[in-house]
């Protein structure tokens, strides 16, 4: 089954399952779902562990000997094998589906690594293992989500503080959890057993916050103005070449129009064609809805000369386009104001 991350202590508390999957593209929450399985599995006797890792030199007989050989030092032993691709390959998936239907109690085999596709999901190693087991997708924490996070942590030190200063971290370090965890450490040593007011805060935490073109794309599609300029100016900030901001957003006009034009006829819409998974066809169906033939000339014209002036020139401020050709996306009007490229 899959679970959340902030479902893992509990479930661990329950009983361990046999197979645990954890992949993610945020290291702070593959770590703390790393630490809490070795916590869980301590506590129940499996004292040793064992870590592998499936690069392009491993041997998957190895996995195999480990799992089947007898610790000298504890009736259970814990296995870690990280995939660095997330993908095990032939060899790997026909050995992984070997071992999970004679499972061991005295073997706990987790498996991680970098975020999953379907393409993996679907797999038949991935789903017999989920059946016999449980996923951990970690993902970096946004809004609500992240401040609650926040405030935990801060909470376990303890610090006392008040809702501004959460938010105030959150924000500092959003997309970068790793960092959020480091501050509010830093804030441990500073703080710890006092009350934090957002002058300290202000003053002890470092702007560290990490986003990708994905989550611009994600903050398209649900209209959210606001905090698409947000992510632009930390994008803008990080360095991002424009051009990759560009293709994302043809890219997604691309998908709109192809889902506008299957509704119109009537058609089905092949979602797993369009790479447009269960979570977000709602959003795209929306959005789609808010379109009129219009807006999608306009956004396609925009998006053409756009690309092509940041092909062959160099705009002053290419930001404060893409910012433009975003907005168009939403439901604010822009399209009448005028936007040069000089």
């Amino acid at each position: 089954m899959q679970l959340r991350q902030n479902q893992l202590t509990s479930q661990c508390q329950k009983g361990l399952a046999s197979f645990i999957l954890i992949f993610g593209d945020e290291p702070q929450q593959t770590i703390e779902a790393l630490d809490i399985v070795r916590s869980a599995a301590k506590k129940i006797g499996f004292e040793e562990r064992q870590s592998l890792t499936a690069d392009g030199d491993f041997e998957w007989s190895t996995l195999i000997d480990a799992t089947q050989t007898m610790s000298l030092f504890s009736d259970k032993q814990l296995i870690e094998l990280h995939l660095p691709t997330g993908k095990p390959g032939k060899e790997g998936s026909k050995t992984l589906l070997e071992i999970v239907t004679n499972p061991s109690p005295d073997v706990l085999l987790v498996i991680y690594g970098p975020r999953i596709g379907k393409d993996v999901q679907n797999t038949k190693w991935f789903k017999t293992l989920q059946e016999a087991g449980w996923f951990i997708p970690c993902y970096a924490l946004e809004g609500r989500d992240l401040e609650n996070w926040v405030a935990q942590l801060l909470k376990a030190i303890p610090i006392n503080t008040t809702d501004d200063c959460i938010a105030f971290i959150a924000d500092a370090c959003e997309g970068n959890m790793l960092a959020a965890k480091q501050e509010v450490d830093k804030l441990g040593l500073l703080y710890a057993g006092q009350t934090l007011d957002i002058t300290q805060t202000k003053a002890a935490v470092v702007e560290q916050s990490r986003f990708t073109v994905y989550q611009l794309i994600d903050t398209l599609l649900t209209g959210d103005a606001q905090r698409l300029v947000k992510l632009l100016y930390r994008l803008e900030s990080e360095g991002l070449e424009p051009n990759i901001v560009i293709w994302a957003l043809i890219k997604e006009w691309e998908t709109l129009y192809q889902i506008d034009q299957l509704q119109r006829t009537g058609q089905r819409i092949n979602w797993a064609a369009l790479r447009v998974w269960g979570n977000k066809q709602g959003l795209y169906t929306k959005l789609v809805s808010d379109f009129t033939p219009q807006r999608f000339s306009e956004i396609r014209d925009a998006l053409k000369e756009a690309d092509f002036q940041f092909k062959n020139s160099t705009p002053v401020r290419p930001f404060v386009i893409l910012c433009h050709l975003c907005l168009l996306f939403t439901p604010y009007a822009v399209s009448g104001f005028p936007l040069t490229h000089e």
